[in-house]
Protein backbone atom coordinates (compact mmCIF):
# COMPACT_ATOMS: atom_id res chain seq x y z
CA UNK A 1 0.00 0.00 0.00
CA UNK A 2 1.37 3.12 -0.57
CA UNK A 3 2.37 5.74 2.20
CA UNK A 4 0.31 8.52 3.10
CA UNK A 5 1.86 12.09 1.59
CA UNK A 6 2.58 14.45 4.16
CA UNK A 7 0.00 17.35 4.12
CA UNK A 8 2.55 20.44 2.58
CA UNK A 9 2.99 23.52 4.51
CA UNK A 10 1.13 26.88 2.97
CA UNK A 11 -0.72 29.63 3.93
CA UNK A 12 -3.72 30.28 2.36
CA UNK A 13 -4.75 34.38 2.50
CA UNK A 14 -8.74 34.09 2.71
CA UNK A 15 -9.78 37.62 2.94
CA UNK A 16 -7.45 40.45 2.33
CA UNK A 17 -9.09 43.54 2.84
CA UNK A 18 -8.73 45.88 5.57
CA UNK A 19 -12.04 46.92 7.35
CA UNK A 20 -15.08 45.50 8.29
CA UNK A 21 -17.52 46.70 4.89
CA UNK A 22 -17.88 45.04 1.50
CA UNK A 23 -18.82 46.66 -1.86
CA UNK A 24 -19.43 45.18 -5.07
CA UNK A 25 -16.96 43.82 -6.53
CA UNK A 26 -14.32 44.37 -3.06
CA UNK A 27 -11.60 41.68 -1.55
CA UNK A 28 -13.47 40.13 1.48
CA UNK A 29 -12.09 41.15 5.07
CA UNK A 30 -9.28 39.41 7.15
CA UNK A 31 -9.00 35.48 7.48
CA UNK A 32 -6.06 32.87 6.80
CA UNK A 33 -5.57 29.39 6.82
CA UNK A 34 -2.42 28.31 7.57
CA UNK A 35 -1.02 24.31 7.37
CA UNK A 36 1.85 23.91 9.19
CA UNK A 37 3.22 19.97 10.18
CA UNK A 38 -0.18 18.91 9.54
CA UNK A 39 -1.66 21.24 12.17
CA UNK A 40 -4.62 23.29 10.38
CA UNK A 41 -4.68 26.86 11.77
CA UNK A 42 -7.43 29.34 10.87
CA UNK A 43 -5.92 32.77 12.10
CA UNK A 44 -8.82 35.51 12.12
CA UNK A 45 -12.28 35.23 11.04
CA UNK A 46 -13.51 37.84 9.02
CA UNK A 47 -16.56 37.91 7.00
CA UNK A 48 -16.23 34.89 4.77
CA UNK A 49 -14.11 33.04 6.41
CA UNK A 50 -16.28 30.02 6.28
CA UNK A 51 -16.64 29.99 2.61
CA UNK A 52 -12.94 30.85 2.15
CA UNK A 53 -11.84 27.59 3.91
CA UNK A 54 -14.12 25.95 2.36
CA UNK A 55 -12.76 27.11 -1.24
CA UNK A 56 -9.69 25.76 0.14
CA UNK A 57 -10.84 22.23 -0.26
CA UNK A 58 -10.76 22.09 3.75
CA UNK A 59 -13.69 20.42 5.22
CA UNK A 60 -15.38 22.38 8.44
CA UNK A 61 -15.29 19.42 10.43
CA UNK A 62 -11.52 19.27 10.67
CA UNK A 63 -11.40 22.62 11.93
CA UNK A 64 -9.37 22.26 15.55
CA UNK A 65 -7.37 25.47 16.38
CA UNK A 66 -8.41 29.26 15.86
CA UNK A 67 -6.59 32.38 16.73
CA UNK A 68 -8.04 36.16 16.63
CA UNK A 69 -5.44 38.95 16.91
CA UNK A 70 -7.92 41.31 18.36
CA UNK A 71 -11.38 42.44 18.53
CA UNK A 72 -12.31 44.29 15.71
CA UNK A 73 -15.25 42.90 13.36
CA UNK A 74 -13.59 42.55 10.38
CA UNK A 75 -11.17 39.75 12.40
CA UNK A 76 -13.95 38.28 14.26
CA UNK A 77 -17.17 38.56 12.95
CA UNK A 78 -17.82 35.09 11.45
CA UNK A 79 -15.79 32.81 14.43
CA UNK A 80 -19.67 32.05 15.48
CA UNK A 81 -21.11 31.77 12.10
CA UNK A 82 -17.87 29.47 11.26
CA UNK A 83 -18.33 27.18 14.16
CA UNK A 84 -21.65 26.47 13.96
CA UNK A 85 -21.74 25.66 10.35
CA UNK A 86 -18.73 23.21 11.23
CA UNK A 87 -20.80 21.92 13.68
CA UNK A 88 -23.71 21.52 11.43
CA UNK A 89 -21.28 20.14 8.72
CA UNK A 90 -20.16 16.95 11.18
CA UNK A 91 -17.82 18.77 13.61
CA UNK A 92 -17.56 16.26 17.08
CA UNK A 93 -14.31 17.42 18.34
CA UNK A 94 -13.20 20.17 20.39
CA UNK A 95 -12.17 23.30 18.62
CA UNK A 96 -9.71 25.59 20.89
CA UNK A 97 -9.95 28.87 20.59
CA UNK A 98 -7.54 31.75 21.31
CA UNK A 99 -8.08 35.50 21.74
CA UNK A 100 -8.16 38.67 23.22
CA UNK A 101 -10.05 39.09 26.29
CA UNK A 102 -13.83 39.67 25.58
CA UNK A 103 -14.03 36.73 23.19
CA UNK A 104 -15.37 34.87 25.48
CA UNK A 105 -18.13 37.14 25.82
CA UNK A 106 -18.76 37.23 22.22
CA UNK A 107 -19.34 33.48 22.18
CA UNK A 108 -21.62 33.38 24.94
CA UNK A 109 -23.68 36.47 22.80
CA UNK A 110 -23.66 34.49 19.89
CA UNK A 111 -24.89 31.01 21.76
CA UNK A 112 -27.59 32.66 23.33
CA UNK A 113 -28.33 34.18 19.86
CA UNK A 114 -28.98 30.82 18.09
CA UNK A 115 -30.00 28.74 21.28
CA UNK A 116 -33.46 27.60 19.77
CA UNK A 117 -31.48 26.27 16.90
CA UNK A 118 -28.90 24.43 18.62
CA UNK A 119 -30.98 22.96 21.27
CA UNK A 120 -32.92 21.83 17.90
CA UNK A 121 -30.89 20.09 16.13
CA UNK A 122 -29.39 18.28 19.44
CA UNK A 123 -33.03 17.07 19.87
CA UNK A 124 -34.25 16.51 16.21
CA UNK A 125 -31.10 15.65 14.90
CA UNK A 126 -29.12 13.79 17.78
CA UNK A 127 -26.20 16.26 17.65
CA UNK A 128 -23.71 16.78 20.46
CA UNK A 129 -24.14 20.20 22.09
CA UNK A 130 -21.98 23.12 20.39
CA UNK A 131 -21.94 24.58 23.46
CA UNK A 132 -19.31 21.30 24.81
CA UNK A 133 -16.65 21.60 22.00
CA UNK A 134 -15.88 24.85 21.49
CA UNK A 135 -12.97 26.12 24.29
CA UNK A 136 -11.61 29.96 24.33
CA UNK A 137 -8.54 30.83 26.03
CA UNK A 138 -7.46 33.99 25.73
CA UNK A 139 -4.52 35.15 24.67
CA UNK A 140 -1.50 37.16 25.85
CA UNK A 141 2.19 38.34 25.35
CA UNK A 142 5.13 35.72 25.48
CA UNK A 143 4.98 32.02 24.22
CA UNK A 144 1.22 30.86 24.97
CA UNK A 145 0.83 27.29 23.16
CA UNK A 146 3.13 24.65 23.09
CA UNK A 147 1.67 21.43 22.03
CA UNK A 148 2.30 18.32 19.33
CA UNK A 149 5.51 20.54 17.98
CA UNK A 150 3.63 23.68 17.15
CA UNK A 151 4.87 26.51 19.24
CA UNK A 152 2.44 29.97 19.14
CA UNK A 153 4.07 33.30 20.80
CA UNK A 154 2.37 36.43 20.36
CA UNK A 155 3.76 40.28 20.95
CA UNK A 156 1.64 43.07 21.44
CA UNK A 157 1.25 45.64 18.60
CA UNK A 158 0.06 49.52 18.44
CA UNK A 159 -3.49 49.45 17.29
CA UNK A 160 -5.62 52.29 19.68
CA UNK A 161 -8.18 52.59 20.60
CA UNK A 162 -7.94 48.79 21.45
CA UNK A 163 -4.89 47.44 23.72
CA UNK A 164 -4.97 44.13 23.84
CA UNK A 165 -3.94 43.23 19.77
CA UNK A 166 -1.43 41.21 18.95
CA UNK A 167 1.53 39.67 16.24
CA UNK A 168 1.82 36.16 16.22
CA UNK A 169 4.23 33.87 15.41
CA UNK A 170 4.30 30.15 14.80
CA UNK A 171 6.76 27.68 15.20
CA UNK A 172 7.51 24.11 14.21
CA UNK A 173 10.73 22.30 14.15
CA UNK A 174 10.94 23.31 10.11
CA UNK A 175 9.14 26.31 9.75
CA UNK A 176 8.48 30.24 11.50
CA UNK A 177 5.55 32.49 10.15
CA UNK A 178 4.28 35.43 11.59
CA UNK A 179 1.31 37.45 11.13
CA UNK A 180 2.12 40.74 12.23
CA UNK A 181 -1.89 41.36 13.50
CA UNK A 182 -3.32 45.04 13.32
CA UNK A 183 -0.22 47.73 13.85
CA UNK A 184 1.09 50.95 13.52
CA UNK A 185 4.80 50.60 12.42
CA UNK A 186 6.53 48.47 15.41
CA UNK A 187 9.74 48.58 16.14
CA UNK A 188 10.37 45.64 18.16
CA UNK A 189 8.38 43.53 15.17
CA UNK A 190 11.66 42.74 13.46
CA UNK A 191 13.16 40.58 16.58
CA UNK A 192 10.13 38.64 16.83
CA UNK A 193 10.09 37.73 13.26
CA UNK A 194 13.77 37.21 12.69
CA UNK A 195 14.55 34.75 9.64
CA UNK A 196 10.80 33.77 9.32
CA UNK A 197 10.16 32.20 6.11
CA UNK A 198 6.84 34.24 6.04
CA UNK A 199 6.11 37.62 7.13
CA UNK A 200 2.48 38.21 6.53
CA UNK A 201 1.82 42.10 7.11
CA UNK A 202 -0.68 44.88 7.09
CA UNK A 203 -0.31 47.26 5.00
CA UNK A 204 -1.70 51.03 3.35
CA UNK A 205 -1.15 52.55 0.34
CA UNK A 206 -0.86 56.40 1.75
CA UNK A 207 -1.28 58.07 -1.74
CA UNK A 208 -4.99 55.53 -2.17
CA UNK A 209 -5.87 57.28 1.07
CA UNK A 210 -8.10 60.37 0.22
CA UNK A 211 -9.90 58.36 -2.49
CA UNK A 212 -10.78 55.62 -0.12
CA UNK A 213 -11.64 58.38 2.67
CA UNK A 214 -14.07 59.88 0.12
CA UNK A 215 -15.74 56.40 -0.82
CA UNK A 216 -16.31 55.69 2.84
CA UNK A 217 -18.53 58.76 3.18
CA UNK A 218 -19.93 58.80 6.34
CA UNK A 219 -16.92 59.09 8.56
CA UNK A 220 -15.45 61.92 9.66
CA UNK A 221 -11.33 63.50 10.03
CA UNK A 222 -11.19 60.77 13.20
CA UNK A 223 -11.02 57.88 10.09
CA UNK A 224 -8.26 59.18 9.11
CA UNK A 225 -6.49 59.72 11.87
CA UNK A 226 -7.33 56.11 13.18
CA UNK A 227 -5.65 55.19 9.37
CA UNK A 228 -2.25 56.82 11.02
CA UNK A 229 -1.75 55.93 14.39
CA UNK A 230 -2.95 52.30 13.67
CA UNK A 231 -1.94 51.20 11.04
CA UNK A 232 1.39 50.55 8.89
CA UNK A 233 2.30 51.81 5.47
CA UNK A 234 3.54 49.83 2.52
CA UNK A 235 6.78 51.29 2.91
CA UNK A 236 7.48 50.72 6.81
CA UNK A 237 6.16 47.16 6.17
CA UNK A 238 8.85 46.49 3.43
CA UNK A 239 11.35 48.07 6.26
CA UNK A 240 10.44 45.72 8.96
CA UNK A 241 10.94 42.37 6.58
CA UNK A 242 14.64 44.05 5.78
CA UNK A 243 14.96 44.22 9.40
CA UNK A 244 13.84 41.20 10.40
CA UNK A 245 15.64 39.00 7.98
CA UNK A 246 12.52 37.11 6.97
CA UNK A 247 12.74 35.21 3.22
CA UNK A 248 10.06 36.13 2.13
CA UNK A 249 7.00 39.32 2.49
CA UNK A 250 3.51 38.89 1.81
CA UNK A 251 1.24 42.09 2.16
CA UNK A 252 -2.60 41.44 3.43
CA UNK A 253 -5.12 43.36 5.39
CA UNK A 254 -4.51 45.56 2.42
CA UNK A 255 -6.02 49.84 2.23
CA UNK A 256 -7.28 49.79 0.42
CA UNK A 257 -7.77 45.96 -1.51
CA UNK A 258 -10.18 47.57 -3.83
CA UNK A 259 -9.43 50.45 -5.92
CA UNK A 260 -8.64 49.88 -9.72
CA UNK A 261 -6.84 53.48 -9.73
CA UNK A 262 -4.14 51.83 -7.42
CA UNK A 263 -2.91 48.26 -8.68
CA UNK A 264 0.12 45.99 -7.96
CA UNK A 265 2.43 48.44 -9.55
CA UNK A 266 1.79 51.17 -6.94
CA UNK A 267 2.46 48.77 -3.83
CA UNK A 268 5.15 48.01 -5.68
CA UNK A 269 6.33 51.57 -6.13
CA UNK A 270 6.17 52.15 -2.52
CA UNK A 271 7.78 48.58 -1.41
CA UNK A 272 10.52 47.66 -3.86
CA UNK A 273 12.90 50.71 -2.17
CA UNK A 274 13.04 48.92 1.00
CA UNK A 275 12.25 45.47 0.19
CA UNK A 276 13.67 43.05 -2.61
CA UNK A 277 12.99 39.84 -1.87
CA UNK A 278 10.20 37.52 -2.69
CA UNK A 279 6.99 39.89 -2.39
CA UNK A 280 3.33 38.78 -2.32
CA UNK A 281 0.55 41.36 -2.97
CA UNK A 282 -2.24 39.99 -0.54
CA UNK A 283 -5.47 38.66 -3.17
CA UNK A 284 -8.43 36.84 -1.70
CA UNK A 285 -7.60 32.64 -2.19
CA UNK A 286 -4.11 33.11 -2.40
CA UNK A 287 -1.68 30.55 -1.50
CA UNK A 288 1.54 30.66 -0.29
CA UNK A 289 3.82 27.35 -0.38
CA UNK A 290 6.55 27.07 2.28
CA UNK A 291 8.56 24.12 0.90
Amino acid sequence: MDAVKPMPDYVALLGTKGGPAIRPGSTMPTSNLLILNGHRIVVDCGLGVTRGLADQGMGLRDISLIFITHLHSDHYLELGPLLHTAWTAGLKTTVDVWGPMGLDLYWQGFLASMKADIDLRIEDEGRPDLRALVAIHQIDEGTFYDDHGLRVSALRTIHPPLTDTFALSFRTATRHVVFSGDTAFLPDLPAFAQGADLLIHEAMLTAALPALFARVGNGSDKLMAHFHRAHTTAEDAARTATAAGVKVLALNHLIPSDDPEYTLADWLAAVRPHWTGPFHLGQDGLRIDLG
